[in-house]
């Protein structure tokens, strides 16, 4: 029996080929089409599979009936530790909860994040063929913001310049807990100025006032603040970028006073699925 050609489309004898592939096969199709693949490797796969070769657009039938669709797919590091993860999420985590429950205190997550003015994203409408051109200054501004979030809507945030070490860490823990009546139970990155001997110094010096607790490492997923850099960076400045005269740390100030005025747009960090195991306990 010969061989259909590359572009002759799907023949009526292999639509059912997948139906009849095992499991470890599909696996390994769904691996080969994923997006930032070669198109080619789909249908390579299949040949080398079935013995059956097929164009592009048999390939991307075959797809469709598999429920499979090009998507952005999210990064996970390799160092990731799942198990560490299920502990935190099963164990650590809700330990820490009932832990601040019993002492009338608050549970926050804390991230940290940076901002550039020449950073633009997205897209917009143009001609065909045409490019659109954003404008925006020339001069690079850079800024970079803190805040800390909790699962009723609480919400600390402050802008500072350069890179996070000890010294300013503990300079902004102080002015988070600044008048603050119920002890603070903060989850924090495993970032090594999170860590030093002069943070942990400071943590003692509260007298129990703020408890610091570590995510497992490469699990940012796992911190709903995260969702506040996310949301700014869909929102902000990186879609309507400055304009003359206007001030990076301004416009990131002022989009932090928005999102501390909304508590229900802070709620709504905490019902993401990856951050479901979130809760009061």
């Amino acid at each position: 029996m010969s061989l259909p050609s590359a572009s002759s489309g799907l023949p009526p004898d292999t639509t059912d080929a997948p139906d009849r592939a095992p499991t470890q096969a599909k696996s390994r199709l769904t691996q080969a089409a994923s997006p930032g693949c070669a198109a080619r490797n789909g249908y390579e796969l299949i040949e080398r599979k079935f013995g059956i070769r097929l164009g592009v657009t048999a390939v991307g039938e075959l797809l469709a009936k598999l429920g499979l669709t090009p998507q952005k797919p999210l990064q996970r590091a390799y160092q990731r530790d799942p198990e560490a993860i299920e502990s935190w999420q099963r164990e650590q985590f809700p330990a820490i909860a009932r832990q601040a429950k019993a002492c009338g205190g608050e549970v926050y997550f804390w991230d940290e994040s940076g901002f550039r003015a020449d950073a633009v994203h997205g897209r917009t409408w143009g001609k065909q063929g045409q490019t659109p051109v954003v404008e925006r200054p020339g001069q690079r501004q850079s800024i970079s913001a803190a805040s800390a979030v909790n699962a009723r809507g609480g919400f600390w945030y402050c802008t500072y310049e350069g890179g996070l070490n000890a010294e300013l860490f503990v300079t902004l823990l102080r002015t988070m807990m600044r008048r603050r009546s119920k002890p603070v139970h903060l989850v924090v990155d495993g970032l090594p100025a999170h860590k030093t001997a002069l943070v942990k110094a400071y943590v003692a010096s509260t007298d129990g006032m703020l408890t610091l607790h570590f995510l497992p490492g490469y699990a940012p997923e796992l911190n709903p603040d995260e969702l506040v850099w996310s949301h700014m960076k869909r929102t902000g400045v990186a879609r309507a970028p400055l304009r003359r005269g206007e001030r990076l740390r301004d416009k990131i100030t002022a989009q932090l006073a928005a999102i501390k005025r909304m508590p229900q747009l802070v709620r709504s960090f905490f019902q993401a699925p990856d951050v479901a195991y979130i809760t009061d306990w």
